[in-house]
């Protein structure tokens, strides 16, 4: 019996030695059998249902692992290291399973040779800092103009939606952020909302340089189309509220309780007669001009009739997100109050219309100067295709992101990894001492990126390598996904985030030098086996 079964008084059960090697490495190795097929822009989907009988197809790897019910402690290690990929630099996750898995396949033959794990990942950690410096030289720092945000966006977008949808998200994707971007200051990515429509088809989504709200007026009378409208932004109850607490109401007479009645609705009234002046004093009565509210607390009928009789439109029940988009948006102030309202707290649009989508209604207010605020409005034929959608147009979006932040590119379809490769084994013949093998054995792994490139696009991973490595010897070379043959990335736009590889490159050297490390798994027993 082993120290820790007789500390633990056979309350735990013991996997000890090789086999928690064995346990973690067949673990790595299944979890990258289950993502290797979804790599890349001719990856394969996965189709995930939830026991309710859900649907959801996707390739993202972040959304399967998120997803899949994963049992196997070692594996859901993995898995939420892949998604913490994802949720600081927003792409990866796939290439970080991939690496982890490679990582300790290669080790595997090493031990099975004698070799002690502390050696392979004193090599690991030798290997990964030359890849740092390596990637420092390796980056391209140009000026990120329009053309080249788009072909960063590309790159990523491809990799989860078909070619032609993703050229049409690119273009959507990189102007949305340049609006929303100010200089100086930290891109807030919250100012891009997305708005998804089940009609047409997929390709006629659109950016709207203003705000689309999920709702439309809740009057008949009020109009459908303004142009040059007015917008006001308030918080302000319009409609008679409950009493708090324990009120008691009391009268003597009808007349005494119409009276009460009567005093609580001029209350009311009285906010929107306030609201009706300051709609005559921008518009006076210029038919051309049109005035808009946008209330985050309710409006209530009476209260609708007189906006309606003004000819404003009235928009309750907002959603709070949206009050702050719509003033960055629109311009103007958010007011909690209608006392001593001004010209100065209004925003501004050329046009707000109202859209009826089968039973739903959908109001636009486009046409502002200055928009930090943006809706990327999707339309698709099916809830599937939306998902997917909703979630390129993350990573894309963060792509662009970190482009800009970073100021500088790395060369996609594989560039890296092989480079990486080549001066790896360079390093490894100056290295003295077994640590050499764990540099050999990263150097292999890394290989597994553009192996699986060439699997999923149909072409023979032996030849795609030697091919890849001989063109890498004299100039940055990549892998055509389409032919077979290497290519320049940087020449057909192929781009990946400085800073998506240098954490891809920390993050699955940590966990896969953990996981060698780990000589005995406890598991705690079960209520009814301690029974």
């Amino acid at each position: 019996m082993s120290a820790i079964s007789m500390l633990t008084r056979g309350q735990s059960d013991i996997i000890s030695a090789l086999q928690a090697l064995t346990y973690n490495i067949n673990a790595a190795k299944g979890l990258q059998g289950v993502l290797e097929t979804n790599l890349g822009p001719r990856g394969t989907m996965k189709m995930l249902v939830s026991a309710g009988g859900d649907i959801k197809i996707t390739k993202d790897g972040n959304v399967l692992l998120k997803e899949m019910q994963i049992q196997h402690p070692s594996a859901s290690l993995i898995a939420r290291a892949s998604t913490a990929q994802d949720q600081i630099t927003g792409d990866g996750t796939t290439s970080v399973v991939l690496l982890i898995g490679e990582l300790l396949r290669q080790a595997e033959r090493y031990l099975a040779d004698g070799f002690h794990p502390r050696v392979l990942t004193d090599g690991f950690l030798l290997a990964k800092e030359h890849c740092i410096k390596l990637l420092e030289q390796f980056k391209v720092t140009k000026t990120l103009d329009h053309e080249l945000l788009c072909s960063v966006a590309r790159t990523s977008l491809r990799t989860k939606v078909h070619a032609a949808l993703a050229d049409k998200l690119t273009g959507i994707v990189v102007e949305a952020v340049q609006t929303i971007r100010k200089e100086g200051e930290v891109l807030d990515l919250f100012m891009i909302e997305i708005m998804a429509i089940q009609q047409h088809s997929d390709v006629n989504s659109r950016l709207v340089k203003g705000i689309v709200l999920d709702h439309g007026a809740r009057h008949p009378e009020m109009p459908k189309s303004l142009k040059n409208a007015f917008i006001l932004t308030c918080n302000v109850s319009l409609e008679a509220e409950k009493p708090v607490g324990d009120v008691v109401e009391q009268y003597k007479t009808a007349a005494e309780r119409e009276e009460f009645v009567n005093q609580e609705r001029k209350f009311v009234d009285d906010r929107v007669a306030k609201i009706i002046d300051l709609k005559r004093l921008v518009c006076g009565g210029d038919p051309d001009k049109s005035f808009v509210i946008v209330n985050q607390k309710g409006i209530d009928p009476a209260s609708l009739d007189m906006l309606a009789a003004e000819g404003i439109l009235g928009l309750r029940r907002a959603k709070r997100r949206n009050m702050e988009r719509i003033t960055l948006a629109c311009g103007g102030t958010a007011v909690n109050s209608v006392e001593d309202l001004s010209a100065d707290v209004l925003g501004f649009a050329k046009s707000v219309f109202e859209q009826s989508v089968g039973e739903e209604k959908y109001t636009f207010i486009e046409g502002v100067d200055n928009p930090f605020s943006v809706t990327i409005l999707l339309k698709a034929p099916n809830k599937y295709t939306i998902l997917q959608m909703k979630d390129a147009i993350r990573d894309g979006v963060r792509a662009v992101k970190n482009a800009i932040d970073d100021g500088c590119l790395i060369p996609g379809a594989g560039a890296f990894e092989v480079a990486a490769a080549l001066e790896l084994k360079k390093l490894q013949e100056t290295i003295q001492g077994r640590a050499k093998y764990g540099v050999q054995a990263f150097a292999e792994a890394l290989l597994v990126i553009p192996k699986t490139l060439a699997t999923n696009s149909g072409f023979d991973t032996i030849d795609t390598i030697i091919k890849l490595e001989e063109g890498a010897r004299q100039h940055v070379v990549g892998l055509d996904i389409q032919t077979g043959e290497v290519c320049d990335p940087v020449t057909e736009g192929i781009y990946d985030n400085y800073i998506v590889k240098k954490h891809f490159l920390e993050a699955t050297t940590l966990i896969a030098s953990q996981l060698l490390q780990v000589d005995e798994v406890l598991k705690a027993s079960s209520d009814k086996q301690q029974a």
